[in-house]
């Protein structure tokens, strides 16, 4: 892999040869923009339950604006990578890393949500003790292979972003949304199989794993097309694609800042500690003048909620020219797969300072009561749902009762399984079910099995 061969225009799923590259890679946007799967964003919880009166964000908000900070990514690091000598030397390339590395960016950007199941982790966490409660059961187990168990008792939202983007359903075309290799690149954080995956204490690439064994045709694809690097020591785990510590980068500076400010709307965090926090980060940024910087906050104390967006604005803005110098200062050990860790991990100086933040969201935002309600019933309703479609769907159709044929009735034709599939299959058609709902289509479906509600025509 170098700077020259690590991009493609060409598109997953189509056989021809691509065309201008410009059209190509902002065409992976708008195809993105204009799908279900990111329309749903809009009803998917990202930190706080949606309440009447306050507007947080949800999954489609935060995509949008990780989005806009990876375009402003792909457009700084485009623009140094254009001065490294080999890519100087090549027009094409040159007009890659110039023109459109952000268009690649900002696409996965818009893309690295779509795998997550309604109620985010409460709902892998669901998918994945429902298979894991059943390990002891030999002849339920028996109908997977290791991998395919690996995949069940794991299940990964980051593994299913890619087969959303990419999966042959009975009702569109092949490759999916068909879009290039290299946004499809960009949204694998960890280029392993699950049975490759080391957990926490594992390096970066390996923390978590990045596609289902259904979808090993697509993974090998893409690694081939875009030159990624072999992890040997690791089977068919490959190093990242050095477009993704872009899009991580993004989404890490997203949510630690934006957090703050839906947590400051809501009366979570106090004006006062986020201002300090906040000015804490920017003394700093060697770009702006931080006499101002603090000069404009005070003239904007009579407006809190202002107040804390020009604090949230600069904050994002100082990470992102940060993240990008740390890309752009390690670029050689990016390229070889040489980097461990995160970009925004390692900006100097600002280490303590986003620890702290890390301190505040875990212990007074991700276990503020609200969060904790909310995650707790999505684990419950998450469970129940894959509980009875799964077990609907295995049942052998000689032994289905009514109601395992009225559940499979409920599934929409997209998601429909043949008879002939083997179990794993029809299992992953029922988590690419579970997946395309929203939080608030799953409630309602829950209510209606559990005969909490009756359904209005």
């Amino acid at each position: 892999m170098d700077w020259n061969n690590c991009f493609s225009g060409k598109r997953y799923g189509v056989e021809t040869g691509p065309s201008e590259i410009r059209s190509e890679f902002e065409r992976d946007y708008d195809r993105i923009i204009f799908s279900s799967a990111f329309r749903r964003l809009q009803n998917k919880t990202q930190v706080f339950p949606l309440p009447k009166h306050v507007f947080v964000h949800n999954r489609l908000t935060h995509s949008l604006e990780v989005a806009c900070i990876g375009r402003s990514l792909g457009k700084i690091v485009g623009a140094e990578i254009t001065k490294i000598k080999e890519v100087e030397q090549n027009k094409n390339v040159l007009d890659f890393y110039k023109d459109h590395l952000k268009n690649v960016i900002s696409a996965a950007c818009l893309a690295h949500d779509l795998g997550n199941p309604a109620f985010g982790h409460s709902g892998e966490e669901a998918i994945s003790k429902h298979f894991l409660d059943k390990k002891d059961d030999k002849k339920f187990t028996s109908q997977f292979s290791v991998e395919e168990w690996d995949d069940l008792i794991k299940f990964e939202g980051n593994a299913n972003s890619l087969r959303v983007l990419t999966r042959k359903s009975s009702n569109n075309l092949d490759g999916g949304y068909r879009l290039t290799y290299s946004t499809l690149a960009s949204i694998m954080k960890y280029p392993c199989a699950a049975n490759e995956s080391k957990g926490k204490k594992g390096p970066t690439h390996l923390k978590k794993y990045g596609y289902f064994q259904a979808d090993k045709k697509v993974f090998d694809a893409i690694t081939k097309e875009v030159k990624m690097i072999n992890d040997a020591d690791n089977g068919n785990a490959f190093f990242r694609h050095p477009f993704t510590y872009l899009v991580e980068a993004a989404d890490d500076i997203a949510y630690n800042i934006i957090d703050f400010e839906d947590a400051h709307r809501l009366g979570i965090l106090t004006t006062e500690e986020i201002t300090s926090i906040f000015l804490d980060l920017l003394k700093l940024s060697k770009n702006d003048n931080f006499s101002k910087t603090q000069e404009t906050a005070t003239k904007l104390d009579s407006n809190p909620n202002e107040k804390i967006s020009y604090l949230r604005a600069k904050a994002i803005n100082f990470l992102t020219i940060s993240s990008a110098q740390v890309f752009i200062d390690n670029a050689d050990k990016i390229i070889k797969g040489e980097f461990e860790g995160s970009l925004v991990q390692k900006i100097p100086d600002a280490q303590t300072i986003l620890e702290k933040i890390e301190t505040i969201s875990v212990n007074r935002i991700y276990n503020h009561n609200s969060v904790v309600k909310i995650e707790l019933a999505g684990f419950k309703i998450m469970s129940a749902l894959i509980s009875d479609f799964v077990e609907a769907v295995l049942m052998p159709k000689s032994e289905r009762i009514k109601r395992h044929d009225k559940i499979i009735r409920l599934i929409p034709n997209q998601y429909l399984f043949n008879e002939t599939n083997t179990s794993y299959e029809k299992v992953m058609c029922i988590l690419d079910l579970m997946s395309g709902m929203t939080d608030l289509y799953a409630l309602e479906l829950y209510r209606n099995l559990q005969g909490i509600s009756m359904p209005s025509i």
